[in-house]
């Protein structure tokens, strides 16, 4: 009942992944947009935007959504405010966010990462690769491998899940303290409209001589 008419090719759902219909552009104003009229305080909003933004810094991936609505809760925020300021990592922030969390997880470790950050995927596709291989291993005589999730745990998630909480918790507070404002002076602008909407309605209409304006004539 509500699968689309027109089944999209897996080539268009990857690519409107990484470049949504409208470009980027269109598709931050629609978040900005529905954000800002939630109808919640502009501290609780402020609040699920800093836990949404945050959780951005975490390695958890596919898990984003469950982890910015439980610091949400945690921290009195609003909701949906998380979910959507989860936004703030794209295919277009990804990269920075892995290469800041990382570079920072290695200095608080204080270690040299091993290997350039292009190895980066490498050790994603090792990693995935020795999962897929333990899991057939249970059902086969094969034999598991830990070796690619190994490296990928002590070179690329564990100093991400590190590094990622300072640079994380700078950014969701400086966010937090931008759009607190933002959100307040919307609002009132909001109640002002609406208000003075409200005042037109309530006047007492005024009344339409037969002359158009002219005096009338005495009898």
């Amino acid at each position: 009942m509500f699968k689309r008419r027109d089944r999209r090719p897996a080539w268009k759902v990857v690519t409107s992944a990484v470049y949504p219909q409208g470009g980027w552009r269109r598709a931050f104003s629609y978040v900005k947009h529905r954000v800002r009229r939630l109808p919640d305080t502009p501290e609780k909003i402020g609040r699920g935007i800093w836990a949404g933004v945050f959780t951005t810094f975490t390695p958890f991936y596919g898990l984003h959504f469950i982890i910015a609505a439980i610091i949400a809760k945690l921290m009195r925020g609003n909701f949906l405010a998380a979910l959507m300021a989860t936004f703030f990592g794209n295919p277009l922030t990804y990269l920075p966010i892995a290469a800041v969390s990382l570079g920072t997880g290695h200095w608080i470790l204080g270690r040299e990462p091993r290997g350039p950050m292009a190895s980066l995927g490498e050790k994603f596709a090792d990693a995935g690769a020795d999962l897929w291989h333990n899991v057939l291993a249970i059902f086969t005589p094969a034999q598991m491998d830990w070796h690619g999730l190994s490296i990928f745990y002590f070179d690329i998630f564990y100093p991400y899940m590190i590094g990622g909480i300072l640079p994380g918790v700078i950014t969701a507070t400086i966010s937090y303290y931008l759009s607190v404002p933002l959100l307040q002076a919307y609002q009132k602008r909001r109640r002002n409209i609406l208000r003075a909407k409200l005042e037109q309605l309530g006047k007492p209409q005024a009344t339409v001589t037969a002359g158009d304006g002219d005096p009338p004539s005495s009898a």
